[in-house]
C-alpha cells in the first residue's frame, strides 16, 4: 500500500533532519576523538585506545551514503507490542543521537526497528506510517509513504525499493539494509544459539543476509560475541574482497574473513607441548601440491576421520616395564599392572591425546605419592609437580605416550603401509588404501608437498592432539562445495557456538559437493540446525534466470528455478561467432555493455585469463583482474576480468560470458561442469551476453 513517487512540499524538513543528524553523528565522533584513555598502567591505556579506535571508526561518516533510509510512525491509540504510541523513529545504519541523548536515528538492528523490515497492512505491528526515503549523492530526493491502517490503499510496489535493489555499482558489496524483505530479517534476527542453514537459489540476496545476521549478532549480543568472536569463511579470497567491506559499512570492523584453506593452514602446524620443554610451533603449512581427483574425494571423506584418530592414538604403548623413580636414599617402584591401569583410564575419559598425555605425568606421580604416604612420609602437592617433572617420569612418559605432530603422524601414514592398514582397517579398502600411499615418496615431511586436502588433514590431527578453540559464530558462504573433512574444520571453529550456514545445492562444483543440506550439518557438527529456503530473487532479472535454469534438471534434479521479483526483465544476448571472430566479438561485448552504467564482468575459461587480458589492454580498455591488487586510492575499473572458478559468490551489473562449453569441459565430470556454468551464468544483475564459437551445451538449447 504505496502513494505515487513524488516530490512532497516537506521534503525541505526531511533533507533539514538529514542534515541536522550528520551534524550530530560529527558531535558524537569529535567528543570520542577528544577523550583520553587513561587507564592507569601501560595495558590499559594501549586497551582504551583501541577501544576509543573502534568507537571512531564506527562513527566515520560517509557523505554519498545516507544516514537514515526510513521512518516509522507509531498510531496514537497503540505502540504494538513495543509500547510507543504516536513515537517517530528514522531508521539508519548506525544510532545517532542529539546533544542531549535523543534519537535522531536508530540502528537498523534495534528492536523499534524491525517493523520497518516486517509490518504489513494485516499486521501493522503499531504503526500508522512507514515511510521509504529517495537519495541521490546523500540528497533526500523522494519519499513513498504507505499507511498501515488504510484500507482504502491500494497495494502496490515500492518504486524506491526497486531502484535500490536494481541500482547499479562498481566496486564492493553493499550493504541492503535499506532493502532487507521480511523472510531475510527473519533469518538475519535468529537468535545467538541457533544455528540457520539458508538454501538460496542465485540473487536470492544469501550473502548479504548472512552478513547482516551478523552484524545483528554482534548488536544484540555483543558482550558475548566480542569476547568469543566472529568469524566469515568464503570460497575465495576474490570473493572475500568482494564482501570485505559490508560488515565496516555497517560499524563492525573486527570481524576477520578467511578461506577455509587460511583458515587451516595455521592451526594444521601445531604440536603438542611435552612436560614444559617448548614444542609448540606457530606457523603456516603451505599446500605446495596437489591431488588427483579420486584421491582429493578420498582425502576429503568423513571416514578419514577415522583414520587419523586411529593413527593419532595407535602411538600409545601397553606399558610393560615398571616405573622406578629414584629420590633421596629411597628408589619408588610402580608396577607395570599399575600404570597400564592409569593409562586405560586415561584413554576412556575422551580427553584429546595431548592433554591426557599431560594427565600422566601428573597421575604417575601421584600414584608414587600414594607409596610415599603409605611408607609413612608426608609428601605435598609441591612435591607431585616435582616428581611429575623428573627427568625419570618424563622419559617414561615418553616411551608409553610420546609427543605427536600432525605432520610426523600424516607423512608415517602416507608412506609406511603396516601403518596405514593398522590404521584403516575396516574403514577403508584395500584399493583405497593404496590410493593414501606416496609413490615416492618424500624424505621427510619437512620436505613434503602437502596439498589442499592434506592440509585440511592436517587439522583434523592438531585436534585429536588438542582441542581447536571454538568461536561465538561463524558465517559459511559457498557452504555446499565443501567436503565433509573441511565441514569438520569449520565446525569445530564453532562446535560451543553456531553458524550460519549459505550456499545453493545447484551450485555445487566440486567433486565433493554435498548431496544435501542435512549431510553436509552433520558433518558440521550441527544436525539440529534449521534449514529456510529463498526463491525470491531479487538480483538476478527474469530473462537471465530462465536461461540458466535450463541446466537444473541436469545438475539438480527437483529443485525449482528461483521466482524473479524484478520489474525489469533484464537483457539476455547470444553470439554464436566463428572461431576467427571470437575475441574480437567479446570484445564488441565488453563496449556495448560498457554504454550501461554500472560495472561488467568478463568470465572465460580459467586458461584464457591472460588472453582475455591481452585484448582488452590491446583495445586501451580498463579493467582488473578479479583477485589482484588494485590501488585503494583510485576508484576501481568497471570491467573485471575473471576465470569461471572465480565467479561464484561474485555479481555484475553486465556479464560478458565467453565459450560456455569449454567452461564446462574445464570440469572432472559433466554434472560438475554444468553446474560451474550455472554459477557463471547466473553472476548478472541486468543484463548477459553469452559469446561462443563452439556449440552451446545441449541442456542449454533444449
Amino acid at each position: 500500500a504505496l502513494s505515487a513517487l513524488h516530490v512532497p512540499p516537506d521534503l525541505t524538513e526531511e533533507q533539514t533532519h538529514l542534515v541536522q543528524s550528520r551534524q550530530a553523528l560529527s558531535r558524537m565522533r569529535d567528543r570520542t576523538a577528544s577523550m583520553e584513555a587513561l587507564g592507569g598502567d601501560r595495558f590499559s591505556n594501549e586497551y582504551l585506545k583501541f577501544t576509543l579506535w573502534k568507537r571512531m571508526k564506527t562513527l566515520e561518516d560517509d557523505p554519498d551514503i545516507p544516514l537514515f533510509f526510513g521512518r516509522l510512525d507509531y498510531g496514537e491509540a497503540t505502540g504494538g507490542s513495543l509500547g510507543l504510541p504516536g513515537e517517530r523513529f528514522y531508521i539508519g545504519r548506525r544510532h545517532v543521537t542529539d546533544a542531549y541523548g535523543e534519537p535522531m536515528v536508530v540502528d537498523w538492528r534495534a528492536p523499534v526497528s524491525r517493523p520497518f523490515y516486517r509490518a504489513s497492512s494485516t499486521d501493522p505491528m503499531g504503526l500508522r506510517l512507514r515511510r521509504r526515503f529517495g537519495f541521490s549523492h546523500g540528497v533526500v530526493t523522494a519519499y513513498e509513504d504507505e499507511h498501515l491502517t488504510d484500507p482504502a490503499e491500494a497495494d502496490t510496489r515500492s518504486a524506491i525499493l526497486a531502484r535500490e535493489i536494481e541500482r547499479p555499482r562498481v566496486g564492493p558489496m553493499r550493504d541492503i539494509v535499506a532493502t532487507i524483505q521480511p523472510e531475510q530479517d527473519e533469518i538475519v534476527r535468529a537468535g545467538a544459539a541457533t544455528t540457520v542453514c539458508v538454501q538460496g537459489a542465485p540473487g536470492t540476496g544469501k550473502t548479504a543476509v548472512g552478513l547482516h545476521r551478523a552484524a545483528w549478532l554482534l548488536y544484540a549480543f555483543r558482550d558475548r560475541l566480542a569476547r568469543s568472536g566472529v568469524l566469515v569463511v568464503g570460497p575465495n579470497r576474490a570473493f572475500l574482497e568482494h564482501v570485505g567491506a559490508v560488515l565496516p559499512s555497517l560499524g563492525e570492523v573486527e570481524v576477520r574473513h578467511t578461506t577455509v584453506e587460511d583458515l587451516v593452514a595455521g592451526e594444521a602446524a601445531r604440536t603438542a607441548a611435552d612436560d614444559g620443554v617448548k614444542q609448540v610451533r606457530t606457523g603456516v603449512v603451505q599446500a605446495r601440491g596437489s591431488d588427483p581427483v579420486e584421491r582429493a574425494v578420498l582425502k576429503g571423506d568423513a571416514r578419514m576421520a577415522q583414520v587419523l584418530h586411529a593413527a593419532v592414538w595407535a602411538h600409545v604403548a601397553t606399558p610393560d616395564e615398571a616405573l622406578v623413580l629414584p629420590r633421596g636414599s629411597r628408589r619408588w617402584r610402580l608396577p607395570a599392572y599399575q600404570v597400564r591401569e592409569i593409562v586405560t583410564e586415561l584413554r576412556a575419559r575422551g580427553a584429546r591425546y595431548a592433554a591426557a598425555r599431560d594427565m600422566l605425568a601428573q597421575r604417575l606421580a601421584h600414584a608414587i605419592l600414594v607409596l610415599m604416604e603409605e611408607a609413612g612420609d608426608s609428601p605435598d602437592d609441591r612435591v607431585q609437580d616435582a616428581v611429575a617433572r623428573s627427568r625419570e617420569v618424563r622419559r617414561y612418559v615418553d616411551g608409553v605416550w610420546p609427543a605427536l605432530e600432525p605432520r610426523a603422524v600424516l607423512f608415517r601414514l602416507f608412506t609406511d603401509v603396516d601403518f596405514l592398514v593398522a590404521c584403516a582397517e575396516g574403514v577403508l579398502d584395500d584399493d583405497e588404501q593404496a590410493l593414501l600411499l606416496w609413490d615416492p615418496a618424500p624424505k621427510s615431511r619437512t620436505s613434503a608437498r602437502w596439498s589442499l586436502a592434506d592440509v585440511v588433514l592436517l587439522d583434523e590431527l592438531a585436534d585429536v592432539l588438542r582441542r581447536t578453540p571454538s568461536l561465538g559464530h561463524v558465517v559459511l558462504d559457498e557452504a555446499q562445495d565443501l567436503s565433509p573433512m573441511q565441514l569438520r574444520a569449520v565446525g569445530r571453529r564453532c562446535s560451543t557456538g553456531a553458524a550460519t550456514v549459505l550456499g545453493d545445492i545447484a551450485q555445487g562444483t566440486t567433486p565433493w559437493a554435498t548431496p544435501s543440506w542435512e549431510t553436509a550439518l552433520t558433518h558440521l557438527g550441527h544436525p539440529e540446525a534449521h534449514i529456510e529456503v529463498l526463491d525470491r530473487g531479487f538480483r538476478v532479472p527474469a530473462a537471465v534466470i530462465a536461461f540458466a535454469a535450463r541446466l537444473l534438471p541436469a545438475i539438480a534434479p527437483g529443485m525449482s528455478a528461483p521466482t524473479s521479483v524484478r520489474d525489469d526483465p533484464g537483457s539476455l544476448e547470444i553470439a554464436g561467432v566463428p572461431a576467427s571472430g571470437l575475441w574480437p566479438a567479446v570484445l564488441d561485448a565488453v563496449r556495448k555493455a560498457l554504454v550501461e552504467e554500472g560495472s561488467v564482468g568478463l568470465i572465460v575459461p580459467d586458461g584464457w585469463v591472460p588472453r582475455a587480458v591481452r585484448t582488452l589492454k590491446d583495445a586501451a580498455v580498463e579493467h582488473d583482474v578479479a583477485g589482484s591488487a588494485v590501488d585503494a586510492g583510485e576508484p576501481p575499473p568497471r570491467v573485471t576480468v575473471l576465470g569461471a572458478t572465480t565467479a561464484k559468490g561474485l555479481e555484475y551489473d553486465r556479464v560478458v560470458v565467453v565459450e560456455p562449453a569449454r567452461i564446462a569441459d574445464d570440469e572432472p565430470d559433466v554434472r560438475t561442469g554444468l553446474r560451474r556454468l550455472y554459477v557463471v551464468l547466473t553472476r548478472a544483475v541486468s543484463g548477459l551476453a553469452v559469446v561462443h564459437a563452439r556449440p552451446l551445451p545441449a541442456e542449454l538449447t533444449a
